[in-house]
Order: C-alpha cells, then sequence, then structure tokens
C-alpha cells in the first residue's frame, strides 16, 4: 500500500473514530494575542499564521472531541489565579456560541457520543494547575459545575499541596489537603490529570484515587528522559486505576536531542523579557532568530509513534491516548505541524500494524470510558458522602 492510500485510510478510520484530544492551549493563545477579540482570530476561517488551531484544520485532522485548556500561568497566584480561569472559560464559552454548527458543549461521555453522532466537536474544558483553586474545595466544586472536567493538580511549579515535576519537591508528592483535593474530585467526577506532576505525586494520586486518573499531555520516559513523561512504573499501574496516558507532541518532550536546544531558547527569551511559554509573533520572531545560528532538532510523526509503541506495551492499548499540546507550544513536530496533522500519525501507526480496533480505542474510546467510569464513580461517592470542606 502506498504512502497516499495509508493517509486516506488513516482519514477514514478518524472519520468513524474521530480525535479525542486531551490538551490544547487555544484559550491562552487568544488571550496572549488578541485579548479574546474572536474578530480579530476568526477560528472559523484560516488562522495558519498565528494559531495551530481553527475549525477547518480541526475538521482536516478528525478532532472529533476536545479539552480545551482553561490554563493560568502559574505565577499567577490566589484570587488572580481564579478570576483568570473564570476568563478563560468565558473565553471557551464564547468559542462554542460563535460556532454552534462546529463546537458543542460537553460535559459527559454520552454528550460526547451524541456529539460525534451529530458531526460537532465536542468541546470540554481542563483546568491546568492547582493553582486555579487557590486551595479552594469550594472552588474546585464552581469549576465543575461551570463545566470543567479535568484539573491538572500542578503546572510548572510546585504549590502548597503537591509537587510540580520541574520545580523543587515540599511535600514528597501530596500533601494531606492534596489527597483530599483528589478525593473531592473524584467525589464530583473530575478527572485527575498528572501531567505535569512529580513521579511522587504521580504515584500518591493513583493510590488515593478510587476513580480513573488521566495524563492529559505527556509521553513516555523510558523514551525521552524527561522529567514530565511518565515513568514505566507508573504506566504500569494504569491497568489497575484504569486511566489513561495522553502521548503529547511538544518536541522538547518527546525527542532527547531537542531538550537541550529548547531550554537554551527558552532562555533566549527569558533574556528578552518573555515569558518561556510564550508564543506570539514577537516571541517566534525571535525563535527563528536564535534557530538560524542554531539549528532546531526536528521531531516527526515517527517520534511521536516511537511512544505510543513503548506506552501500549507497558500500559496496554486500552490505557493510552492523544494530547497535541497545540497552541501551547513554540513547535511542533513534522508531520505533525498543527491540528490537521493527526492523519500523519495514525497513517505512521497503521505502517507498524497497529489494527483499525486498537486505534479506534487510541482515538476515541479510551478517553471517553475513562471519562465515563469517573462519572460512575461520583454517582456512588456522592451519594455515600457531602461535600468536603477541608482546609490548609
Amino acid at each position: 500500500m502506498s504512502a497516499a492510500q495509508r493517509l486516506e485510510e488513516a482519514r477514514g478510520l478518524l472519520a468513524e473514530h474521530p480525535v479525542v484530544d486531551g490538551h490544547n492551549d487555544l484559550p491562552w493563545a487568544l488571550r496572549n494575542q488578541v485579548r479574546y477579540d474572536l474578530d480579530r482570530r476568526d477560528i472559523g476561517a484560516d488562522q495558519s499564521a498565528h494559531l495551530h488551531t481553527d475549525i477547518p484544520r480541526l475538521r482536516a485532522g478528525g478532532v472529533g472531541a476536545q479539552f480545551w485548556s482553561v490554563y493560568v500561568r502559574s505565577d499567577f497566584a490566589g484570587d488572580e489565579a481564579v478570576s483568570a480561569t473564570l476568563e478563560q472559560i468565558d473565553a471557551v464559552g464564547q468559542l462554542i456560541d460563535r460556532y454552534p454548527d462546529t463546537l458543542v458543549r460537553a460535559l459527559t461521555a454520552d454528550d460526547m457520543e451524541a456529539a460525534r453522532e451529530r458531526g460537532r466537536i465536542a468541546s470540554l474544558m481542563g483546568a491546568e494547575g492547582g493553582h486555579s483553586i487557590n486551595n479552594s474545595l469550594a472552588t474546585l466544586r464552581a469549576l465543575h459545575r461551570l463545566g470543567v472536567r479535568y484539573m491538572t493538580l500542578t503546572h510548572n511549579d510546585t504549590i502548597d499541596w503537591a509537587d510540580s515535576a520541574t520545580d523543587e519537591p515540599r511535600h514528597g508528592g501530596l500533601s494531606d489537603f492534596g489527597r483530599e483535593v483528589v478525593r473531592e474530585m473524584n467525589r464530583v467526577g473530575m478527572l485527575v490529570d498528572l501531567s505535569h506532576v512529580a513521579e511522587t505525586t504521580m504515584r500518591d494520586a493513583i493510590a488515593v484515587s478510587s476513580a480513573p486518573v488521566i495524563f492529559s499531555h505527556s509521553s513516555a520516559r523510558a523514551v525521552c528522559d524527561h522529567p514530565r513523561n511518565v515513568p514505566d512504573d507508573v504506566l504500569e499501574l494504569l491497568p489497575v486505576n484504569g486511566g489513561v496516558a495522553m502521548a503529547t507532541f511538544v518536541p522538547k518532550f518527546i525527542l532527547p536531542a531537542a531538550v537541550e536546544w529548547t531550554a537554551a531558547a527558552d532562555e533566549n527569551l527569558r533574556a528578552h523579557g518573555f515569558h518561556h511559554l510564550d508564543t506570539s509573533p514577537e516571541a517566534m520572531e525571535l525563535h527563528r532568530a536564535f534557530e538560524a545560528g542554531r539549528p532546531r532538532p526536528v521531531a516527526t510523526a515517527a517520534t511521536v509513534a516511537d511512544h505510543l509503541d513503548h506506552m501500549r506495551e507497558v500500559a496496554g492499548v486500552d490505557h493510552i491516548g492523544i494530547g497535541g499540546d497545540y497552541d501551547g507550544t513554540a513547535f511542533t513536530p513534522s508531520g505533525l505541524d498543527d491540528v490537521a496533522g493527526y492523519p500523519n500519525l495514525i497513517a505512521e501507526l497503521l505502517t507498524r500494524g497497529w489494527s483499525r480496533a486498537d486505534l479506534a480505542k487510541l482515538t476515541w474510546s479510551n478517553a471517553v470510558r475513562a471519562l465515563r467510569d469517573a462519572e460512575g464513580v461520583a454517582r456512588g461517592l456522592s451519594a455515600s458522602r457531602g461535600p468536603s470542606n477541608a482546609h490548609l
């Protein structure tokens, strides 16, 4: 079979079993670039000059459900973090209202299936970092009522109750309050997301959680030794927990040669007064100038497939998914340049002998099942106990 035929087969598979992507930072990009002025960034049309994401490319990529990240930077603290998270949630609502023929709000696994049947893109939300709740379980519950269906326990910084993968540890994983956060997330039906957290936090959360956990955008540490990735012993826990690890496309997390290069490029941004996660045109211009003197190692769809092969071997095909992190990274792999690229990854996996049944689990079924299972756990827990009022 030719490469063109394999790509056509991939597109056909995605028409039946579209991608549930675990993490897309479009709301933050809209905040950074145009302060949510959707007339200036009309994603109903081609925005490839500014963004990784727009509706034509979501359609071309075979995306059927998207967890939109309502991320706010972890140097936002206290009420500022909460209010910024609310603004992010509002931005997702504006997108859904503006494009009703394409995007539909989804709160449950049944909503996701209904959206697929109608040919819509199910739009869910995930909060990225426990700083977004300002140490308040009432705020956690409020975010859930507003539609947030997962929370990443930390972002890049250790917080008052959980250690991050990329900061100094303070708790040895989760504090007692952190464990209570996990239990309350289980009770309300919010998925516990373990991307960005320290290994100790991963293990603590899985030990405490009575519902499936997810990694919304993390790959395999055995393939690329970066603290943002998942160690094999943690992947091995997912079959018992029921969780799903969703491989990310960020080159510095998946390609060993890109780790050192990206650290230097990020430092160059900071030296010029930019945040290292800035993807504005001005920041990208600095990146391009840096790259001119120091060529960037380039990941490919095959690089991501290497991670998925390993994750399938260790965790099992029922416990893996996809979380691209589009519009949250300055660089993407060749062939996975934007949200239109998912068919290239599926074609690569078909070339490696993945079956249609296994690919359907990867793209759609595993993520839907994890949310459905979390909903079932929440019904049981909420019938047996009321809200927690624990505090630090």
